[in-house]
């Protein structure tokens, strides 16, 4: 039986997806899916997705926020924290204006807080994951919740990367990023490939991280923070799943995938 397996990242409305078949790594593809199920619906009958959205959402946020996002900051240390956006109250997720999602975060988060013009912006991610787990929750043994800069963290045997993704460094973080990639046992075929039409280069990079993390998933193999799990309302996990720690510059054999 072939063993798919898939990373999704939030892309301008529609999802950046990188594909591979463990057993085959000269099988993969990358696409950009207009939905999560377009996806987990597709033909590789997908046995683990790593995507960059957060499952599991809080009626009511105190303590900082959700377990899993705490977690997260608390390995990304102060460098990198300030890439787990807080995620607010689910009333405020579904809200059907920026303006009301303020009203409904502020009344139902100790402190108060509204969520920040970005982060309305990609609520529909959030929103759409949520609804797709609710609406089919055997899912949830295949759609698993990452985070790129956990993942790239953890690649890089848990050192802070030399360069960001976006501004004066992009090139030499890309650059990083795809080296973790192949290090991690990604083929160079693949970390190499063309993005597909309208994917930034961050996203196609993301996507990849995601799809190392369902790998280590699928493979018992990774990491959850915190450990056990949260749990919302509805049962979600409230989780962000890391893959196991390659040393830069190393790609140890039990993290390659075989040879074509």
């Amino acid at each position: 039986m072939a063993r798919w397996v898939a990373g999704l990242d939030g892309c301008r409305g529609s999802w950046a997806g990188a594909l591979i078949e463990l057993d085959d790594p000269g099988a993969w593809r990358v696409g950009l899916f207009p939905s999560i199920a377009a996806l987990l619906d597709g033909p590789e009958a997908l046995l683990a997705v790593g995507i960059d959205v957060p499952i599991g959402l809080p009626d009511r946020v105190s303590g900082g926020g959700r377990v899993a996002d705490l977690a997260a900051r608390a390995m990304l240390g102060p460098g990198g924290r300030a890439s787990v956006f807080p995620v607010p109250p689910r009333s405020a997720v579904y809200a059907e204006t920026y303006e009301a999602a303020k009203a409904l975060s502020r009344a139902a988060s100790d402190p108060p807080f509204a969520p920040s013009i970005q982060c309305w912006n990609i609520l529909r991610y959030v929103r759409e994951a949520d609804g797709l787990l609710r609406e089919r929750p055997g899912l949830g043994r295949r759609l698993h919740e990452v985070h790129p800069e956990v993942a790239f963290r953890c690649l890089n045997g848990g050192r802070p990367l030399a360069g960001a993704k976006k501004g004066p460094a992009r090139q030499a973080g890309l650059d990083q990023r795809r080296e973790l990639l192949a290090a991690a046992g990604l083929p160079p075929a693949l970390v190499g490939s063309d993005r597909p039409r309208g994917v930034g280069a961050d996203d196609h990079l993301d996507a990849m991280a995601g799809l190392v993390v369902a790998r280590d998933i699928l493979l018992g193999r990774a990491v959850p923070l915190p450990d056990p799990p949260g749990r919302d309302a509805y049962g979600l996990p409230v989780v962000i799943w890391a893959p196991a720690s390659v040393p830069p510059g190393q790609a140890a054999e039990r993290d390659a995938m075989p040879s074509p």
